[in-house]
This record gives structure tokens, sequence and C-alpha cells, in this order.
């Protein structure tokens, strides 16, 4: 008990010794360096790390699509293949439609093949369950001449997805506009993806391009596909969903390095590997009203190109806080040379025990215990050329 309470009422306190070997210098003087260069290399200059940065960018995104294009002899406008139509950051561009047209509400058979039935008992398990395009009835009605089918209560008659059309091509050319705002709140930072010196004559001719136009909000939409990496016919037919990214990475300490980066990629690029529900579709109707008061409709199926814009960001300047901390940081670390220095000399070098010998020493409040215990006795014994001076470091060498 006595021996723990005097080993934990200790002191430590540092102590200098000069060790003259080449080999350890060089070790600590490159361990240094690395560090240093880490630092100064990477942290500050790469990184960046003397800046505060404000990740919460605001960000508003308006969008407008141009061109007109013929499916089934009809000319088609924006009005006919864009929606949703606010012009907001995500968008569909509809390249072929499959419709149903005159559906009114009443009882019919179903379209689908796994509803093929001979007599009512085959749809009797179905009975007020939801079949794929109302709710089944139970019973079994003829289709055509030559097949039956379970009967269902909905909008009839019922719709055939299966038929086989072909995509409205001129899509390719059509052109996307897109206006991009943001602001950094925590520098009160704001710009756009086109400059206030563009024209509206400049607007008009000018498209994209990601290395010689990039101030250019025009984008074509064959251009699009094509930096996504993808096949537009096969996209058109099956539909897919594409990612417009745009990236603002700003240095405030200089005042013109604020510039969108603008990347494209397949959103959907699962989809491509599925059997089951490939592409991109969705359905909606147009209604209308019969002289005599009944509800109709024209339901359409449609195959669409989803653009959706997405915007990140952040932006740097100048704080002094972090770059103290850093500094800081940098200064601290240059110290794990010296420790990886000191396991290396005092477990690896030739002459490790005289080393650990003239490190590490014990010093009692009582003179007695000192020389009794014979604290000084390996100070001594080492056959070595000790040299000290005033400030109480000790100098080893090797006799050569």
């Amino acid at each position: 008990m006595c021996t723990c309470i005097t080993d934990f009422l200790t002191y430590e306190t540092t102590k200098s010794v000069v060790v003259k070997s080449w080999t350890i210098g060089i070790i600590n003087r490159v361990v240094q360096l690395l560090i240093i260069t880490y630092f100064v290399g990477w942290v500050f200059l790469n990184e960046k790390a003397y800046q505060v940065r404000d990740t919460a960018i605001e960000s508003s995104v308006m969008t407008k699509v141009k061109g007109f294009g013929i499916y089934n002899n009809r000319v088609m406008d924006v009005a006919d293949y864009v929606t949703p139509t606010q012009g907001a950051s995500v968008f569909c561009i509809i390249t072929k439609i499959i419709t149903t047209d005159n559906q009114v509400q009443g009882h019919c058979p179903e379209s689908e093949k796994r509803f093929t039935c001979t007599q009512d008992s085959n749809c009797s398990k179905y009975v007020n369950k939801p079949g794929d395009y109302g709710i089944l009835t139970g019973r079994c009605v003829s289709f055509n001449t030559t097949m039956k089918m379970c009967e269902i209560k909905g909008w009839c008659p019922a719709e055939i997805d299966t038929i086989k059309t072909t995509p409205m091509m001129e899509v390719e050319n059509f052109t996307i506009f897109i206006k991009n705002s943001i602001r950094f709140p925590m520098f009160n930072y704001t710009k756009g993806n086109f400059l206030p010196t563009i024209s509206s004559d400049y607007i008009k001719k000018c498209n994209f391009d990601m290395v010689n136009n990039t101030y250019c909000p025009i984008f074509k939409v064959g251009d699009v596909v094509r930096y996504a990496q993808q096949n537009f016919t096969k996209l058109a037919d099956k539909g897919g969903i594409i990612g417009i990214k745009i990236g603002w990475l700003c240095d405030l300490d200089k005042s013109d390095d604020c510039n969108p980066s603008y990347s494209f990629t397949r959103l959907d690029a699962m989809s491509q590997k599925n059997a089951v529900s490939p592409g991109y579709n969705f359905r909606f109707a147009k209604y209308y009203k019969m002289e005599n008061g009944t509800d109709y409709r024209t339901l359409v199926k449609a195959y669409a190109i989803r653009f959706d814009v997405l915007v990140n960001g952040n932006a740097g300047k100048f704080n002094m806080i972090p770059t103290l901390i850093n500094m800081v940081a940098a200064f601290t670390s240059v110290g794990v040379g010296t420790v990886l220095c000191d396991i290396i000399l005092l477990n690896f070098l030739k002459g490790a025990e005289q080393y650990k010998a003239k490190k590490f020493e014990e010093v009692s409040d009582s003179p007695m215990d000192t020389h009794s215990n014979g604290l000084y006795q390996s100070q001594l014994s080492l056959r070595h050329k000790i040299k000290s001076n005033d400030l109480g470091s000790f100098s080893i060498e090797h006799y050569c």
C-alpha cells in the first residue's frame, strides 16, 4: 500500500537529451518534413482549411422547354408533351403515348391474360378484389370471339397497354432553358448560372458546352442524354430519369472564383437491369362530358424522359479561427516525429540501454535514498563521453 501511494505521488518533468546519430537524425527530419508538407500542401492549399465554409446553399430553379414534334400525324407542342407545366426543377418530356379513348364508368372484361376464364367459377375467387383496371365482379364474360375474361367494374373499355408505338424522335432537338439562382446566407453572397451581361440575342443563339460555353443556360436534350452516356433511341422508347447536377464551389477570397459546374447522370440506372417495369412511365386522363351529362375520358399511358435539376455547393472565406486551429494542429503533429524517433531510439538501435539510462532518471527528495539506491550509478557506468551545459541538457556521443 505504501509503495502504491509513493508511486502515485510522483512528478515527471521533461529532460532534454541530444543524440548525435545520423540515423535517428535523418528519420526525425524526414518525418517532420512529411508532416509539414501534408499540412501546407493538402490541408491549407488544397482543402483551404484557413476558410470558414457555408454549406447551407439556398437555391431556386426555373425551367422551360421549347420545340415541336410530330406524333401520330399530330403536331405536338410544349403544352402536349411537358408535365408538370409549372417549370419546376423536376419535369418530364413525353416521348411516347398509348391512349385508350372514350372510357365511361360501367362493366367490361379485363384485358390482362391472367384473368382468362371459361366459367364464372374461375372468377368467383376474385369477387370484390381489385384487378389491374377495376374491381372484379366474379363473372366470366366474352372478351372477343375466341376468348373470355373476368369482368370488372370501372372505366371501360379496359386499357390495353401492349400496343407497339414508335417514340417522337424530334425530342432530341428540343431545348431546355434552366435558370438557377443561388445564395450563401452566411456571407450574403448571391449569383446565378448566367451572367447579367448576357443579352437576349445571345440566349437565342447559344447552346451549352461543357468547355467553352458554361454560362449558356440553353441545353439541347440530345446533348444532355449524350453527356449522361445514354442512347437516346432506347431512352425515348422506355423512358428514364436524367439528373442535371449544378455544383457551386466558391472561393470568396477571390472575387471571380464562383462558377457553376455541370454533370449529367442516369438516376434510374438500376431499372435498365430489370425486366420488370424498365424505364419510366405514368398515366393521366383527360376528362370530358357528353350532351346527356355522362362523364367520359381519354386515358393516356405516357413514356417520358424525366429531368431532375439538382443543385449543391459550398462557399469558403478566410477566417482567423479555423486558421489558428489548423496551425496549432500542424505544430502539434510535428511532435509525432519525436514519438516515432523515441520508439526507434529506445528499442531498435544499437546501444538502446545506454540511451534509456540517459533519458530516464529517478531523483528522490532525500539525498540518502538517492545514494543508497544507486539512482545516479547508471549515469557513471556509461561508456560515453558526457557533455553538459548550464541549461542542464546532455549530449550523447559515440566514440569513433
